[in-house]
């Protein structure tokens, strides 16, 4: 998929929004998919998003996290931790699927479908530049900024 333009897309997000893909060229997009909110990983990585979103915008880019969890629950979520950016919920799985984020994991020796923390950005021309699979949450955000900066 890397240089290759990423089929457009819309998703429910917080706020009572729709996210179209298409209505954000010409800045750069950071897609981050997580498993769950409000769990330790997940959280950390939201909060470093969080943190480093000032110099993001000044990047020129637009951050939204992604999961399978509820608007609902992405309304707390993003309220509770003071995210300033958009939670996309995937409830069908649709764009998990079209970013191959699903994966048969274990969780406590048992196998279960999640999704593999993996992040992707999407240069202003809605090609993407960079992908991220398998991501320890801590120190990513920063990592993504780094070469989001590069673009």
């Amino acid at each position: 998929m890397i240089d290759k333009i990423v089929p457009d897309f819309e998703i429910p997000a917080t706020g009572n929004a729709t996210f179209r893909l298409t209505e954000y060229r010409g800045k750069i997009v950071v897609l981050y998919f997580y498993p769950k909110d409000s769990t330790p990983g997940c959280t950390t990585e939201a909060q470093q998003f969080r943190d480093l979103h000032g110099s993001f915008s000044e990047a020129n880019c637009v951050i939204a996290g992604v999961s399978r969890d509820s608007l609902r629950s992405h309304e707390n979520f993003k309220a509770k931790q003071d995210l300033p950016f958009d939670l996309l919920s995937d409830s069908d799985e649709a764009l998990c699927t079209q970013f191959g984020v699903i994966k048969d994991k274990k969780l406590y020796g048992k196998p279960v479908r999640g999704i593999e923390r993996s992040t992707f950005v999407i240069d202003r021309e809605g090609i993407l530049r960079g992908e991220w699979r398998g991501v320890k949450a801590d120190g990513h955000a920063l990592e993504v900024l780094d070469f989001a900066r590069t673009l």
